[in-house]
């Protein structure tokens, strides 16, 4: 996994993305990182810079895909950017979600610039203890 910039075309992107402008793009696949328990999967996905209005998460089919775009909120009213490193401060990645995880019961949430997003597993994928009968 890379936080390249990445450059996609518009006649290529997803569904969402047809309504935009037939010109090339530009991302940035945000870092990720992935945790696993008995119960669910943890993905921490670090978008610095973008407010809970600028982020899309969505499920097509068995694909997670988070869209977000970055604002330069803070920045004094009566101050010019004169330097910036923040060159493409759109983000985009997707994840192909397997079969045992239950995408219907997805939970988001966004602090400091870090999504966190819970997939719970399907109660049939959970392991479970099996009793044995004697006799």
């Amino acid at each position: 996994m890379t936080n390249a910039v990445q450059t996609t075309s518009q006649e290529r992107a997803p569904a969402a993305a047809a309504n935009a402008q037939q010109q090339q793009q530009s991302f940035v696949v945000p870092p990720v990182d992935v945790f696993e328990n008995e119960h669910a999967i943890t993905l921490l996905a670090d978008l610095p810079g973008v407010p809970r209005d600028q982020l899309n998460l969505r499920v097509d089919g068995d694909t997670l895909v988070i869209e977000a775009t970055a604002s330069a909120a803070g920045t004094p009213p009566d101050m010019e950017l004169v330097y910036g490193e923040l060159q493409c401060p759109a983000y985009r990645r997707q994840f192909t979600l397997s079969r045992e995880l239950d995408s219907a019961r997805i939970e988001a949430q966004l602090r400091d610039g870090v999504l966190r997003l819970t997939i719970p597993k399907a109660e049939d994928a959970k392991p479970r203890r099996i009793q044995v009968q004697a006799g």
